[in-house]
């Protein structure tokens, strides 16, 4: 089974192609995600982007913004007035021809992130701020924490997103994340935080030992994911670079 994952991001619109275990069977592809956008041009968009990519049997498609049986409820770096109620999997559907199922993008990349193991969430920095819970596997309902107050009158999406890195600075926008962190805690009694995202990266200080960076391709990967019936249990959780050269500098120390 070949699965054409695709990512659509406030920014970017990428996809890739993935075997049954995850590999990316061809180099990612991206294009400028349009603004504005309207949900005929950005189907017109993916599929000038994905048929290249061919031959794939299954198509996993992560959105941003709450997505129900495959249809848009909200899309707030895109415009949830033009998307309001678009059935995006059917469109795709009658584009490609082939089964589609579309999931918001942080649940998405979630599904690639967890173990399976306890309460697991899952935050994405990016254009705006992603969130998604599972536990023991299992996908929750999802919420737009992102939409809820934070500080100051303002929302996670508006002081975590990327329009707040670029205009207060890497300084200020790591505190930030650190005190949404603590309020993510104490909100959710994760077990493992995941971090992914366009901006994960940028984070620079110490992370707990049960909070993770991961690759940005984990939104597409979780593509093959969204394609299995039940919740697998993985192995031992992943850290990203960074948070292995942490760990063994405070193990040294």
């Amino acid at each position: 089974m070949r699965i054409l994952a695709i990512d659509i991001g406030g920014s970017g619109l990428k996809a890739a192609v993935l075997d049954e275990q995850g590999t990316m069977l061809v180099d990612r592809v991206r294009v400028e995600t349009p603004h504005p956008c309207w949900p005929d041009r950005m189907v017109e968009m993916l599929e000038e982007l994905v048929t290249p990519l061919a031959p794939f049997d299954r198509v996993a498609v992560g959105f941003p913004g709450v997505v129900r049986d495959g249809v848009i409820l909200t899309a707030p770096n895109l415009g949830t007035e033009e998307f309001r109620g678009c059935n995006l999997q059917m469109a795709l559907e009658k584009r490609l021809g082939k089964p589609v199922r579309v999931l918001n993008d942080a649940d998405l990349q979630g599904l690639a992130a967890i173990e399976g193991k306890g309460v697991e969430m899952v935050i994405t920095l990016g254009t705006g701020m992603g969130s998604a819970l599972f536990l023991n596997g299992h996908l929750a309902p999802h919420l737009e924490l992102a939409h809820h107050p934070f500080r100051k009158g303002e929302t996670y999406d508006e002081q975590l997103g990327n329009a707040a890195l670029k205009r207060h600075g890497h300084k200020k926008w790591n505190r930030r994340v650190r005190k949404a962190i603590d309020l993510l805690r104490v909100l959710t009694n994760f077990d493992h935080l995941y971090i992914g995202g366009g901006n994960g990266e940028e984070i620079d200080f110490d992370l707990e030992s049960n909070i993770t960076i991961v690759p940005n391709e984990d939104g597409l990967r979780g593509g093959i994911w969204l394609w299995r019936e039940r919740p697998v249990l993985k192995e031992a959780p992943r850290q990203s670079a960074r948070s292995k050269a942490r760990s063994q500098s405070a193990e040294e120390s």
